[in-house]
């Protein structure tokens, strides 16, 4: 324990629904303050004489971090890191350190279950059997969605790194043979094909990398024109990496086969989103909760533990900035 240090965590109710063991957490601290929810006007107070912020998705931005001299550590209770500036963080001399790979085996089921949801037509057989067609039908099975097998099939990944792969192996258990996309900002490699080369290929596309400034609108109206009428699409990774609207117009054009995410650009979607439109056909979103495991949150709390105490111990580890 380190007992002079104070944490403030500022969105602990995205973490914990009271069903977590928060006790290594809170033992690796003098003192944790913990906060439901976190407003823009209450951080600077909030933060006020803490030395560690914790945070899910609140943002800490340039004029916050200023606000908080005494801040020496942030842990962030997830993998994505746009919800802090880095640069000021940096200039500050804070140090930034997130949690990887606690999510793997929660979000690779659930991408392969929106893959499977698509290729079976569950949503709508589902709707089919509530709606009592199958009770109406003249013989014993309801046929009337095109179901489609995914072995023999090719998936694209966009993301090769732990998750990815776990994703592949499952894909290939049900038969299906891989294909690793290149990312814009990374070095080539001859193992990534282009995206004009990948996605004419492939019969459905996952999307399993980060979002910043290279991969923001990755997959656009060209790229969605380059996939065939018939591909699936599935993004579990971040909002933004896709163009909604066009992803949108693509659907009810009828060009692809189905789309599936779990999140959008704005989470919650308060002002609206493009994908939720009543009238996209062949859409499923689930409400970013692909990592959200019992098992994978309790993970998280075992990371910002460690991070928090191999900081103090001078060797940080998990550090992005």
């Amino acid at each position: 324990m380190n007992n002079n240090v104070r944490a403030v965590f500022l969105d602990h109710a995205s973490l914990d629904l009271g069903d977590l063991d928060m006790q290594p957490l809170q033992q690796a601290f003098g003192e944790l303050v913990v906060h439901a929810q976190s407003a823009p006007g209450q951080l600077a107070e909030r933060l006020r004489g803490a030395q560690v912020a914790i945070t899910n998705k609140v943002h800490l931005d340039a004029n916050t971090l200023a606000a908080c001299p005494d801040l020496k550590l942030i842990l962030i209770s997830a993998t994505g890191t746009n919800n802090i500036d880095l640069a000021a963080a940096r200039n500050q001399g804070i140090t930034v350190c997130n949690c990887q790979g606690y999510g793997t085996p929660s979000v690779a089921q659930h991408t392969l279950m929106l893959l499977l949801a698509l290729a079976t037509r569950l949503p709508d057989y589902h709707a089919a059997v509530q709606a009592g067609a199958w009770q109406k039908a003249t013989q014993f099975c309801l046929l009337d969605f095109p179901i489609i097998e995914l072995e023999g099939k090719t998936l694209g990944l966009l993301g090769h790194g732990e998750l990815g792969g776990a994703v592949a192996r499952l894909a290939e258990a049900f038969g299906m043979r891989v294909l690793l996309g290149a990312l814009p900002g990374r070095p080539s490699r001859a193992d990534r094909l282009p995206l004009n080369e990948l996605l004419p290929q492939v019969d459905a596309l996952t999307l399993h990398c980060p979002l910043n400034e290279h991969t923001r609108n990755l997959i656009g109206a060209a790229e969605l024109a380059l996939l065939k009428p018939t591909a699936l699409l599935i993004n579990t990774a971040r909002g933004g990496l896709v163009d909604e609207q066009a992803l949108a117009d693509s659907l009810r054009a009828g060009h692809l086969g189905g789309a599936a995410f779990d999140v959008l650009t704005e989470e919650p979607p308060r002002a609206g989103n493009p994908l939720l439109a009543a009238d996209i056909p062949r859409l499923i979103i689930t409400p970013h909760n692909a990592w959200g495991s019992r098992e994978a949150r309790q993970r998280i709390v075992g990371q910002l533990k460690d991070n928090a105490e191999a900081f103090f111990a001078g060797a940080p580890q998990r550090v992005v900035s």
